[in-house]
């Protein structure tokens, strides 16, 4: 018991394993996010070719939810790590005028991309698998679409899942979460 206050202590005295900055668009910033031209295809193609997942994370200028998302759980050095290991990480701003090239090729700025997408929420955060057809675009393309922002342990499960493509098998992450936390003894935050 001592021994799990003591490290808990030292972590949270230690802070962040990297620290998230505000870009000049409001959107938080971190050192594992990739700058790209923004077409998603070549972004999947150079993902494949670091042996990583693609991830895109649609976020907004002053979203409490970003804001908790970044400065309380994708700080988490466990997380962190996972994400530096597995994912090939893409931001893209609901407002934003940056022109993106979807997987069909069609391009357009940002906003309208997203708004294309059906998107309505920040943050979104989708997932792709390493294939996606060409006649396929955004959230349709997407292995698995994460609506909001959710705790520690529900993220960490989420990124394990589509990481080991649980998505293909039986067991909904739904499932696989509940019994996560039942065998690792896990507490949501």
């Amino acid at each position: 018991m001592f021994r799990k206050l003591f490290v808990a202590a030292a972590l949270l005295s230690a802070g962040p394993l990297s620290a998230q900055t505000l870009g000049d668009d409001g959107l938080h910033k971190a050192e594992w996010m990739r700058d790209t031209f923004l077409d998603l295809r070549e972004d999947l193609e150079e993902a494949n070719a670091e042996g990583l997942r693609l991830m895109v994370m649609v976020e907004q200028r002053g979203c409490i939810y970003c804001t908790e998302l970044h400065e309380r759980v994708l700080v988490d050095p466990e997380i962190e790590a996972f994400i530096r290991d597995h994912y090939f990480v893409v931001q893209l701003n609901m407002f934003g005028d940056r022109e993106v090239t979807d997987f069909d090729g069609t391009t357009m700025s940002e906003k309208n991309m997203i708004q294309d997408w059906g998107l309505f929420f920040t943050p979104t955060i989708l997932f792709y698998p390493p294939d996606v057809p060409e006649d396929l675009r955004g959230q349709q393309a997407a292995a698995v679409v994460m609506p909001g922002a959710f705790g520690r342990s529900t993220v960490l499960n989420l990124l394990t899942w589509v990481a080991e493509e649980g998505y293909l098998g039986d067991e909904v992450f739904q499932k696989y979460h509940a019994r996560m936390i039942e065998e690792q003894g896990l507490v949501e935050d």
